[in-house]
């Protein structure tokens, strides 16, 4: 399922049109990103939780050449899903 279908959905579900539904869905992305991005969780209960993560230098391999190259450190997005998400996807 991409962007447009979940809106499709939600209008659906919500008996809201496609529009208003597509700026409520950016505006909840939107914080969410701000809010990592500012280095605090954002916790949706039983859903999961998105946190900011910081990953560390290392080498790796270009796969097209094989010659070893420096990847470096970076800070990342990360999601953990919640009991619920994980039980109902089983």
């Amino acid at each position: 399922m991409n962007k447009t279908e979940l809106v499709d959905a939600l209008s659906k579900n919500l008996d809201m049109t496609k529009t208003n539904v597509e700026h409520i869905l950016n505006a909840t992305i939107d914080t969410i990103k701000k809010s990592v991005k500012k280095g605090d969780d954002v916790t949706l209960v039983g859903f999961g939780t998105f946190t900011k993560s910081k990953r560390k230098a290392r080498s790796g391999r270009n796969p097209q050449t094989g010659k070893e190259i420096k990847i470096p450190a970076m800070t990342v997005p990360r999601f953990r899903p919640g009991k619920e998400f994980k039980d109902a996807v089983k």
